[in-house]
């Protein structure tokens, strides 16, 4: 690895610890943001030709609060030059020394949970979360997610603004607002892993960068809340199905479907320590979402061929997750695990009442699905039609060609 590559993955590591930093002493998120990026851009500027610092960490929190300091300065000089000092204004700003800079451990983790704060939607909380979080720039969030940089960019400044007018605090949440909170963290992180697992669009099926993000933001929030089934449950979740990637594509990049994958390539000790994980989560009293989907992923996982799969077990667990959430693709993979068990017609008339859901219109997973059924019932035309007509509506290359795959093959 080049020494430029290993910068810019060091920097990317270090980016939340060092806005964490200087957020808990500034209290100005989008200027700390401001300032934490103008250090990164020196440092990937000069390390490369100087050699890393000793303390790289130190390095980038020193130059990015003299950043603040100078910007704090300027502020009030500017408030000075137009006479318009007003009660509250800034005082005299801390003055910045070399002394080596205060860390704290917990600092991404009240990133996170500042990022996923209920005040923010969905999609400005996943963007501030990969900006801030998770290292990426405005530029690969747009890329992921294939819209516009800009529109990420107006994602981000309105979050950080819903923030500044909000007054949320830069402090660890206590145990009542951490509840409180909870459940948008872990949704945002779930969110990150899916995309990052099956992306929506581009030519790769995984970006390994954004799940491998999410898994290491949910171990962290473990670490924090190691007695919430819910936490456990999502991360046995991420674990037991970012276990099966290795097989998920072929050598030209190609969608390998579950059924068909090689089982040799899983990767065993994801699959242990999420079965252990999923485990301990199903003990601890309630069971919600995240533990039922993780309970499906280890019988998946345990199988020792496809035709080994439990499901039976598997829709039974559907059964239970049917009655805790409304989420159209919880119909959908009820009605595959339905037509496992019961045949294809079956599976297909629960099919039925998903397409008046508005949620999934203009989705190609319904069509591909209820293609996969007919194809099982023998219903051949009709499979290659909505096989065809469901890769016209994905954006992601390797699942277009999958299903283009699958409408030739029976139409040979």
């Amino acid at each position: 690895m080049s020494l430029d590559l290993r910068v810019e993955h060091l920097l990317r590591d270090l980016a939340p610890q060092v806005l964490g930093a200087t957020v808990r002493r500034f209290r100005d998120f989008a200027a700390s943001e401001d300032a934490v990026q103008e250090a990164l851009i020196a440092a990937a500027a000069q390390w490369p030709r100087d050699g890393v610092p000793e303390n790289p960490h130190g390095w980038l929190v020193r130059v990015a609060q003299r950043r603040m300091a100078d910007h704090a300065r300027s502020e009030i000089s500017r408030q000075i030059r137009e006479s318009v000092i007003a009660e509250g204004a800034p005082g005299a700003v801390e003055p910045v020394t070399d002394d080596e800079p205060e860390i704290d451990p917990d600092d991404t983790l009240v990133l996170l949970f500042m990022c996923c704060h209920p005040a923010l939607t969905p999609a400005s909380a996943i963007a501030l979360t990969l900006r801030a979080v998770g290292g990426l720039t405005t530029a690969e969030i747009a890329k992921s997610f294939l819209v516009p940089e800009s529109t990420i960019g107006q994602r981000i400044s309105r979050a950080k603004q819903s923030i500044k007018s909000s007054g949320i605090g830069f402090h660890m949440p206590d145990a009542d607002e951490r509840a409180q909170r909870l459940g948008s963290v872990l949704h945002v992180l779930y969110l990150v892993f899916n995309e990052g697992y099956t992306t929506s669009a581009g030519t790769a099926l995984h970006r390994t960068d954004l799940s491998n993000e999410a898994i290491r933001l949910t171990r962290a929030v473990h670490s924090l809340l190691p007695d919430s089934g819910d936490v456990a449950g999502l991360l046995a979740l991420m674990l037991l199905t970012d276990a099966r990637r290795a097989a998920r594509t072929g050598p030209s990049g190609e969608l390998i479907p579950l059924d068909e994958q090689d089982r040799t390539r899983w990767d065993r000790q994801a699959i242990a320590d999420g079965v252990a994980l999923a485990g301990a989560a199903l003990s601890r009293g309630a069971v919600g979402e995240y533990q039922l989907l993780a309970a499906i992923a280890a019988v998946h996982d345990e199988a020792e061929c496809a035709e080994d799969t439990d499901w039976p077990q598997i829709l039974a667990l559907y059964g239970m997750l049917m009655r805790l959430s409304d989420n159209p693709m919880v119909g959908l993979n009820h009605a595959i695990a339905t037509a496992m068990v019961n045949g294809p017609e079956a599976g297909l008339a629960l099919l039925a009442p998903l397409d008046n859901d508005a949620r999934l219109r203009g989705n190609h997973r319904l069509d591909a699905v209820r293609a996969h059924l007919l194809e099982r019932a023998g219903e051949h035309e009709a499979a290659i039609e909505l096989y065809r007509k469901a890769a016209t509506r994905t954006a992601s290359v390797p699942e277009r060609d999958y299903l283009m795959l699958k409408a030739a093959r029976l139409n040979s």
